[in-house]
């Protein structure tokens, strides 16, 4: 059990704020013509891009909050006290031809900051942990025609965890601790369909491959009393191997021009969580107090809905909102406090502002409430009740010529 905490990758590691734009309609984005980020949201729709070069970049901030409650065998709470996240992107694309278009992306989809107190009830599972993911991926659009374009792109994923956790020891007077860090990359693809039936009504969909993050000798530093510093409880240099899934995602996407100020958008996205069975460490040294490990996750496969709509004020200015349900792949007596899982309500709202003909000043603000959980992680016995919420404002550039 000495090295759990890893599972901080779990539903709270996919962040989908990889524009602006989309996020202030809900994270759809599947079945819309937006432009350079499609190529995260459906690289299909990459070949209906409306200009001959499209740049856009952006960053958000990830505000969380996460408290932690129980009854016995004492009263107790705790918060934590979570570090600002940052999720970014950037989007080049240029069109070669009438019917092909290309694109280059940069985009951080998976990443997690969590700190509780180094003291807490729960520190034998985590104290604090830092996880990203950043991923590169050229893209290639093919419009066949008016109606119908694909889109395909390879995926080079780059992922890196920094965690520290507690260790308990025979003595119950003594505590030590585990600093675990590692990077590594991994590679994939990503690929989708536009079918535009109407002047109106656009549908999209898209298909993200699983990426398994494989870490090879991470580092794995002990900070333990001076009497088990030795090769046989705690060797120093000591390293480990796991690896950990992305999983697949695949999402449908309808989009609609109800009239000429008004866009409205849906998104099913089906996330393959079924890919995180275990997860499983394996050390280069083993002694007596530390034997490689098995943690069982069992995660289940779940169905995010997603809502959002686009006004259209003026040629200066357009307005968004948007709302989804993310419910969590964590099945009961399986809940860690790495990424507190709960069922959770997202909701956005958005706007852009056309400086000049050519630049566009886009921002969002996202809001996510995480539902009242009482459960806990049967093998090591720790239940309580969670509560998680979440602010996200994000601020970006989208420039067209």
């Amino acid at each position: 059990m000495v090295l759990s905490g890893l599972s901080g990758m779990a539903e709270g590691y996919q962040v989908n704020m990889q524009s602006q734009r989309q996020t202030g309609m809900g994270h759809t984005g599947t079945g819309l013509l937006l432009g350079a980020s499609s190529m995260h949201f459906n690289p299909g729709a990459l070949g209906f891009l409306k200009s001959k070069y499209e740049f856009s970049a952006g960053a958000s901030g990830v505000f969380s909050s996460n408290t932690f409650q129980k009854e016995a065998p004492s009263i107790y709470e705790t918060s934590s006290d979570n570090p600002m996240g940052t999720p970014f992107y950037f989007y080049g694309a240029g069109r070669i031809n009438e019917k092909m278009v290309v694109g280059l992306s940069v985009t951080s989809p998976y990443g997690n900051s969590l700190s509780w107190d180094s003291d807490w009830d729960g520190r034998y599972l985590i104290q604090d942990i830092a996880l990203k993911a950043i991923f590169i991926q050229p893209t290639l659009s093919y419009q066949f025609n008016e109606k119908l374009s694909i889109g395909a792109g390879f995926v080079a994923a780059y992922g890196a965890v920094d965690l520290n956790k507690g260790i308990p020891m025979q003595n119950a007077t003594m505590e030590g601790s585990v600093n675990l860090t590692g990077d590594t990359w991994s590679y994939g693809y990503h690929a989708g369909v536009t079918y535009r039936a109407t002047d109106k009504f656009t549908v999209g969909l898209d298909y993200r491959s699983k990426i398994v993050m494989k870490m090879e000798a991470g580092e794995a530093n002990f900070n333990v009393p001076d009497a088990l510093k030795s090769d046989a409880a705690f060797p120093e240099g000591n390293t480990f191997d796991a690896e950990l899934p992305m999983p697949t995602n695949v999402t449908l996407g309808l989009g609609y021009q109800l009239n000429e100020k008004w866009l409205v958008a849906a998104d099913l996205q089906y996330v393959e969580w079924s890919a995180y069975e275990s997860l499983d460490f394996d050390f280069a040294n083993n002694t007596a107090v530390l034997a490689d490990s098995k943690n069982v996750r069992n995660y289940e496969n779940t169905l995010i809905v997603r809502l959002g709509t686009e006004f259209i004020l003026s040629p200066q200015w357009q307005f968004r909102a948007g709302a989804y349900y993310d419910p969590t792949p964590i099945p009961e007596n399986y809940l860690t406090p790495e990424t507190p899982g709960t069922n959770k309500v997202g909701l956005s709202a958005g706007l852009s502002w056309n400086i000049i003909e050519n630049l566009a000043f886009d921002a969002s603000l996202l809001y996510i409430h995480g539902q009242k959980r009482e459960d806990g992680y049967e093998p090591s016995q720790f239940y309580g009740t969670y509560y998680s919420n979440a602010i996200l404002p994000g601020v970006g550039l989208t420039y067209t010529f």
